[in-house]
């Protein structure tokens, strides 16, 4: 499924370094759509059958571009692109290929492997004050970022230069989303209830990774309110709201519109990288434990 997204002329051992390059940027900027192992000679000696450089990409399915040599030594290696795809963490191949693998070559060799993927994608639903300044926080922490607002001059505002902007209504998010997926982030910030309603409606049973929107606990409370109250009127089973966060941001007392963008940003990194938000002090416990040791020493 996903190397035969990346537009790459030859694979396996036929591809030159071009082939892999592409094929790593087709990963990093998204176009291929999933993640790939890449593996990198870094070191060698004596007789080896590839160059420091050498590069093979294995993706999710089985595609492989490239080569490190072929043999044991690719074979060891493409296991250890695999376990890299299962858990996401880097790690190191290093082999004698006489002595480890039985090969005929002479030399050793040492392999970095790394798991590859694309930024995540944002997308930001309103282009007010708030997104104005949730934009250039969010690209600077390495969010793939687009902007709808059927306000089309606001989104020629500068904070918005560098994302994919699209003068689109909330009842069009099908069209602006097509390929919406459970990797996805997705902000509610629009200018008034009734629009962050229809939102957050339409992509409650929507695949995604986050879904926050914007607003009180009081307003929030409502709005769910008459959400789950249609959905029963419907007949329709309640929809999933474990990645829903709502009021949006972690609990900071901002409340400009930069203080608040800022709270929603720290959220999204939380959720990206597995943190709790949580302060991570640790200097009155450090100068409390310094008190009892100073106290157990006087006391000796």
């Amino acid at each position: 499924m996903l190397g035969a997204q990346v537009a790459v002329p030859n694979s396996g051992g036929a591809a030159t370094a071009l082939d892999v390059a592409r094929a790593v940027v087709g990963v990093l900027d998204g176009s291929a759509r999933g993640v790939a192992a890449q593996a990198t000679v870094i070191e060698r000696s004596g007789s080896a059958p590839q160059v420091v450089g050498a590069r093979l990409l294995l993706f999710e399915d089985g595609t492989q571009i490239g080569t490190v040599g072929g043999g044991a030594i690719e074979a060891q290696v493409i296991d250890a692109c695999r376990g890299c795809l299962r858990d996401g963490r880097s790690r190191r191949v290093q082999a004698h290929l006489v002595r480890d693998l039985g090969m005929c070559c002479g030399g050793s060799m040492e392999v970095f492997v790394e798991f590859l993927q694309a930024q995540p994608r944002l997308f930001v639903i309103g282009a007010g004050h708030v997104a104005q300044s949730l934009v250039p926080l969010a690209l600077a922490a390495g969010f793939r970022v687009a902007v709808f607002d059927d306000r089309e001059e606001l989104l020629e505002h500068p904070a918005f230069a560098e994302v994919r902007r699209e003068a689109l209504d909330v009842d069009e998010l099908d069209v602006a989303m097509p390929d919406l997926d459970g990797r996805d982030y997705v902000v509610v910030l629009t200018r008034d209830h009734a629009r962050d309603e229809r939102a957050l409606a339409s992509l409650l049973r929507r695949p995604h990774r986050y879904l926050g929107m914007i607003g009180s606990r009081r307003k929030v409370a409502a709005v769910l309110g008459r959400i789950l109250h249609r959905e029963r009127e419907l007949g329709r089973a309640e929809p999933d709201l474990a990645r829903v966060r709502a009021p949006i941001g972690l609990a900071l007392g901002g409340r400009t519109p930069v203080e608040i963008a800022i709270s929603i940003v720290a959220e999204l990194v939380a959720d990206r990288h597995g943190g709790d938000g949580r302060a991570m002090n640790v200097a009155e416990d450090l100068a409390a434990r310094d008190r009892g040791a100073a106290r157990d020493g006087g006391s000796g």
